[in-house]
């Protein structure tokens, strides 16, 4: 009975699902029809918007660039006219003056799109000419004194945009430089207004379609409303459409549409067009929304219809869907909670297993997977574990190595690492910091085994010979551990602890905040230990003198706050002096 109880319950299970299969296939074509008739719909519509933007743009570019072209001629002219007066050789000449003030004159009441200007000397002294005074606006001025400096260089300059007066007009520098027999003798530059383009931007800114100008930095030339946009504004991070353009090769003329989406509440989902001006590393950008594009097409409309139907069929769908969706749904949903588990490391986990014959083999073997990947991570865990134990017990055999050379310096590695690690907890250092401090200490001596015993084990002062040979271990010890990939992190506390911070170290003589903090540290820790322990040279100090000591050196050889942090450790008790070798 129980056996035939289980058939029956796998025969209902998949009767459910038969029938679920059978009324989404009721759905299905339905569904597929209206999203067919909407995608060709939407097609249909974005070709059109493509072809539109795709044509204004290019022939707002074209226009651009004549009118900045025509701008650029005209200067050309005006200096070719300076050239033949021979006035070019110093327009600032009191003789000339006064012609070439009516010549500017004459050039900036015959031409509305120039507002100011000017001819100056190569001292940027000069006639100016316009209805617009450039030294009251500090945007005008440094954009002036930009042209300056690319017409001292031989090159004609396009500023950056800017706005003007109280409307934000947007207004940009063109200039050309001055040459009389290959000297450079000044500069010929105009401030020209962009109300011409201004008014062509409102004039194909129509039906929600916005149509601006960009320059090469993302910034706004020109836009139809300069309230909503002013001249000059950073655009990059806020449009997709320009961020992309600052991607191209800057002598790149393309046109490219894309769609994109606007950020706000809600987000605006648009299609745009740009199109390059690789002359004046500009571009022309016009987007919509497709929301407005879809009804002035009368696609919503037609959408909104066959939405109506389509969901009528669905609801009646969902409804009979309804009772078998929720008896596969729930083993399913408990097998997405344990996985979710399994990704946050939680391997003991389990899933219960219930569900059709499908899902409960499903969940079998999810469980068998999840308990091999627990015992797999915990055998991890342990290799780890010995693997790090058996590398710090190698690094302090090493160091025990390198101490034993000198009976005087036994022990001398494990303590530096110990005052280091206290020092550099005072501090703040996160745990990882931290690891590679306690390493860099323990090996901050390595390179003394390259240093011969005579000079290494020498009981009386170093001649300025030996000293040099001794001051190499830093340099050796960085040489030792260098092919050793994954001990690059602590190089700078071996090569470097010797560094003073008035510069006068060795072996680079680095000064202040060159100095790594690892080796800043390393070297109050090795010079405290120095003082309190007993040297050939010296007996062992008490902890108030080796204080003085170091304090005495704050500054010029030490960094002032590793010393108060190695006070802060001593005043508290946590560092007491002893006889016995170190373990860190």
């Amino acid at each position: 009975m129980e056996s035939l109880h289980k058939i029956a319950t796998r025969r209902l299970r998949i009767l459910w699902i038969v029938l679920g299969a059978l009324l989404l296939l009721s759905v299905t074509p339905l569904w597929l029809y209206h999203r067919q008739v909407l995608q060709l719909s939407e097609e249909k519509l974005q070709d059109t918007e493509r072809l539109q933007q795709s044509e204004m743009t290019r022939s707002l570019a074209s226009e651009t660039l004549q009118f900045v072209q025509s701008v650029r001629e005209q200067l050309l002219s005006q200096r070719q006219m300076l050239a033949l007066t021979g006035w070019i050789q110093d327009v600032d000449d009191p003789v000339h003056a006064p012609q070439v003030s009516r010549l500017l004159q004459d050039f900036a009441e015959n031409n509305p799109n120039i507002l100011y200007v000017s001819a100056v000397d190569k001292q940027a002294k000069g006639q100016s000419a316009g209805s617009f005074s450039a030294d009251r606006d500090p945007f005008v001025d440094g954009a002036l004194k930009r042209a300056f400096t690319a017409s001292i260089q031989g090159l004609n300059f396009i500023s950056e945009p800017f706005a003007l007066g109280h409307d934000n007009r947007p207004a940009l520098v063109i200039s050309v430089p001055l040459f009389n027999d290959g000297q450079f003798t000044g500069m010929f530059a105009a401030v020209v207004s962009g109300d011409r383009l201004l008014e062509r931007l409102r004039d194909a800114s129509v039906r929600d379609r916005v149509v601006f100008l960009v320059d090469g930095h993302g910034h706004i030339v020109a836009y139809p409303d300069p309230r909503e946009m002013v001249p000059g504004r950073d655009v990059t991070s806020t449009n997709p459409l320009v961020s992309k353009f600052r991607e191209l090769p800057q002598e790149l003329r393309a046109t490219e549409t894309m769609h994109f989406t606007l950020a706000g509440k809600p987000p605006v989902e648009m299609i745009g067009t740009y199109s390059t001006i690789p002359e004046l590393r500009w571009a022309v950008i016009a987007q919509r929304s497709l929301a407005e594009a879809r009804i002035d097409a009368g696609v919503q409309e037609l959408t909104a219809q066959a939405m109506n139907f389509v969901i009528v069929v669905t609801l009646v769908a969902l409804f009979l869907g309804y009772l078998f969706a929720v008896g596969i749904t729930g083993p399913i949903r408990g097998l997405v909670v344990s996985v979710r588990a399994i990704s946050r490391a939680e391997f003991h986990e389990r899933v219960q297993i219930r569900g059709a014959a499908e899902i409960r083999e499903l969940a079998e073997t999810f469980n068998h997977m999840a308990g091999d990947i627990e015992e797999y991570v915990e055998r991890l865990k342990l290799a780890a574990a010995e693997n790090r134990e058996l590398f710090l017990g190698s690094i302090k055999m090493l160091a025990a190595a390198i101490d034993e050379k000198d009976p005087y310096t036994r022990g001398h590695s494990g303590r530096v690492a110990k005052y280091s690690m206290m020092i550099g907890e005072t501090l703040g250092m996160n745990p990882q910091d931290l690891d590679r401090l306690k390493i860099s200490a323990l090996l901050h001596d390595v390179g003394k085994i390259g240093v011969d015993d005579r000079v290494l084990k020498k009981p009386g002062k170093l001649t300025d010979e030996e000293f040099d040979l001794m001051k190499q271990h830093t340099i050796k010890g960085a040489n030792i551990m260098r092919p050793v990939a994954q001990l690059k992190d602590i190089l700078p506390g071996i090569e470097l602890h010797h560094e003073r911070m008035d510069g006068g170290g060795y072996p680079y003589g680095l000064p202040g905040d060159q100095i790594p903090l690892m080796a800043r540290i390393i070297a109050v820790a090795d010079t405290f230990d120095a003082i309190t322990t007993n040297r050939p040279y010296q007996s062992a100090m008490d902890l108030e003198y080796a204080m003085e000591r170091i304090r005495s050196l704050a500054v010029s050889k030490f960094d002032p706050a590793i010393v108060e942090a190695l006070d802060s450790c001593i005043r508290a008790g946590r560092l007491r002096l002893t006889a016995a070798l170190v373990e860190v």
